[in-house]
């Protein structure tokens, strides 16, 4: 197909407008914020209370970036399986200066330009992932299964810090003449712009805005072994039984939070079954399980971030294990089912995979070194004293002996020395 002919398409037949400024200029590609060298991208949660103008006004920018992606998704697929067009950001941009000016999507006029075109460039980014076999086709957005949220760039809002509490200051979005009941729990870096705002609003009915800025992070003395200058490493294994066991014995508890809290959620289950479709009360009790849930992730995000940073500080170089969480939580089918599904929601409260990206970003801005060993080593099968391969073990077997030298092992205790042993190696190599 010719570019006449391709224009021609995206004109008539998709309804793509042609660009008007600058047209006799060739187009070159948008530049994204792009940080300096020594300086790291760092995300800061807060909480804040909408007045009832801004929540309303909130609320139908969700529902418009919502509308603007499921448009632009429509539009991009349409455009490929019908004519084998593909539809790029640039043109998607000049599809919402349509909308906007038809009558039925005028409403799209209230919602900040920037918002909206931030919804696309989300989109155009996830046919990128889905381009390089990262993630899947995207799906659209459906009001109550989708998260609530809205991206600002920087002139999408306004930024005034507050010169007797550096870090903290005034933030007030577009379309919005008052500015954001922010509970500043800690300071953002003195003297710096944010460089993007999310807003977003979780099922609980709880508003936060998430401010990423860019900061220059110290990194932390490096740690050796007590009377040499070997710097201190640690085999880190993540379990069921405990959640981290390190090499040395260690062991952090797993807290559990899903079977602490499974009767309570099993009764507001109970309770809302009970309920008819679409009513009130049927809303609330969906309120009260939303809460809970959102007390559980709070509870388990804190636990995380706490094991993480001690973790970090208190070792220089951090053995961890290449697990993929996504092969091990397949679904559960077969004989022994009920077991597998127990299994896989025992790893969704453990969130092994937050716990290591935590690990990750967190050795990156400290200046850790992290060994990640490869998934399929034997960690656990492997005797840890004379690394003769043992045979293979159930889940529940917790503690076993090598036939070879008659050592009693720890199931966990064993594998994370092995990692710890195996990243060294890797490390030296």
């Amino acid at each position: 197909m010719g570019e006449t002919e391709t224009a021609h398409i995206k004109r008539e037949v998709l309804g793509i407008g042609d660009r008007q400024k600058h047209h006799t200029r060739k187009a070159t590609p948008l530049k994204s914020h792009v940080k300096a060298p020594d300086a790291h991208h760092r995300l800061y949660r807060f909480r804040f209370y909408p007045t009832e103008e801004q929540a309303e006004q909130l609320g139908r920018t969700f529902g418009a970036c919502r509308w603007v992606y499921n448009e632009g998704l429509a539009l991009r697929s349409g455009a490929w399986e019908r004519y084998r067009v593909n539809v790029g950001f640039a043109e998607m941009c000049r599809a919402l200066t349509g909308w906007k000016r038809k009558e039925e999507s005028a409403w799209l006029r209230d919602v900040s330009s920037t918002v909206l075109q931030q919804s696309l460039r989300h989109l155009d980014q996830a046919y990128g992932r889905f381009c390089r076999g990262e993630a899947r086709y995207p799906r659209r957005k459906k009001k109550g299964r989708s998260r609530d949220t809205a991206t600002y760039v920087r002139t999408g809002f306004r930024w005034v810090e507050d010169p007797g509490r550096p870090g903290t200051g005034l933030i007030t979005l577009a379309k919005q003449s008052v500015p954001l009941d922010i509970r500043w729990s800690r300071a953002l870096p003195a003297g710096e712009v944010p460089v993007r705002l999310s807003v977003t609003r979780d099922r609980a009915g709880r508003h936060f805005v998430s401010v990423l800025v860019e900061e220059r992070i110290a990194a932390l003395p490096t740690v050796f072994v007590p009377g040499t200058r070997e710097p201190r490493a640690v085999g880190v294994d993540v379990g069921l039984a405990s959640l981290v066991i390190l090499d040395d014995g260690t062991k952090f508890d797993h807290p559990r939070l899903l079977k602490r809290y499974a009767e309570r959620l099993a009764r507001l289950q109970r309770e809302l079954h009970r309920k008819v479709r679409g009513s009130k009360n049927r809303q609330k009790v969906r309120e009260k399980i939303a809460r809970l849930y959102a007390l559980i992730s709070d509870v388990r995000r804190d636990m995380l971030n706490r094991l993480t940073t001690r973790l970090v500080r208190e070792n220089q170089v951090l053995v961890v294990e290449d697990l993929s969480v996504r092969t091990l939580m397949r679904a559960a089918r077969g004989k022994g089912r009920r077991r597998k599904a127990k299994l896989n929601e025992a790893i969704v409260d453990a969130s092994w995979g937050e716990l290591l990206r935590q690990l990750r970003y967190k050795c990156e801005w400290y200046g850790r070194t992290l060994v990640v060993v490869d998934r399929f080593f034997p960690s656990t099968r492997r005797c840890s004293a004379c690394h003769v391969m043992g045979p293979r073990m159930d889940v529940s077997v917790r503690h076993w002996t090598c036939a070879e030298c008659g050592a009693l092992h720890d199931r966990d205790v064993n594998a994370a020395v092995n990692l710890r042993a195996e990243g060294l190696r890797l490390l030296a190599a």
